[in-house]
């Protein structure tokens, strides 16, 4: 069963982040969402290195909760993994602007810090702003609808997460939402003057890319195989799976191209 918050890359990478859907994302969830009121932010507390560490736990869950333990993780380099399209175990018991059914009403992000101190990098946290932002403004919410799961939780205390300032962060929500703060600077083009290319593109430089990754037909239209195929390449060559070709992943390819089979 597809679950409804199939939306979700679109409005992502919309907004101009990074995303990397997991597979089996559409499919994934508890049972099907309610009415979506806001977002609830959280930490993974994972002290372990690398980007999203937690990741495969918040697929499959603990063996105290099952999984998935929220729609989207948010990597230390401010990447929005998609995890589930439906309702996720991360909210539990509490109360946030007349909410009290968390998990069915409001989206969970889980941001990777170990929540004893790690500083949070500037692009994780905008990323993290800039995401809630494009979900409160589909749903038609404001900032107010965005709440960590410390302010969320009861009883009062029983959750510390996330550990930075709510209200410094809703009202830098608040800012996207009106249009205070510019796009974040995307790279146009790399160095031989070949455009940042995604799905959707369509022309010579789309069939250039196919061709760098042995596609057949190279149609010049990037629909989902090519966006598939080129996630597969940035994983295997331990790239962010963002299915977006920017400078870094052409640089890749023509490595690839030199070195030959």
């Amino acid at each position: 069963m597809t679950f409804s918050l199939v939306w979700l890359p679109e409005v992502l990478e919309q907004a101009g982040l990074k995303v990397a859907e997991v597979n089996g994302w559409r499919t994934r969830g508890v049972s099907e969402m309610g009415t979506v009121r806001g977002v609830i932010c959280h930490h993974t507390a994972t002290a372990a290195p690398g980007n999203m560490p937690t990741l495969n736990m918040l697929v499959a869950g603990r063996s105290d909760l099952p999984g998935p333990l929220a729609q989207l993780g948010l990597g230390r380099d401010g990447t929005f993994y998609v995890v589930a399209a439906g309702k996720a175990n991360h909210a539990g018991k509490g109360l946030w602007e007349g909410v009290t059914m968390g998990n069915s009403q409001m989206i969970g992000i889980e941001g990777e810090n170990d929540g004893r101190g790690e500083p949070w990098p500037e692009v994780q946290i905008d990323a993290y702003a800039r995401g809630v932002a494009a979900i409160l403004r589909k749903v038609g919410s404001g900032a107010n609808m965005c709440c960590g799961h410390k302010e969320y939780a009861l009883p009062k205390g029983r959750k510390s997460d996330p550990d930075f300032d709510m209200p410094a962060f809703r009202s830098r929500v608040s800012g996207f939402l009106d249009g205070q703060t510019p796009p974040p600077p995307i790279p146009a083009a790399d160095d031989q003057a070949r455009p940042t290319t995604r799905r959707g593109d369509r022309g010579d430089v789309v069939k250039q890319l196919q061709g760098l990754l042995a596609l057949s037909p190279a149609d010049g239209v990037f629909g989902p195989g090519t966006e598939a195929a080129l996630r597969e390449f940035q994983r295997k060559a331990g790239m962010t799976p963002d299915g977006i070709c920017g400078p870094k992943t052409w640089a890749a390819l023509d490595l690839v191209k030199t070195k030959g089979p």
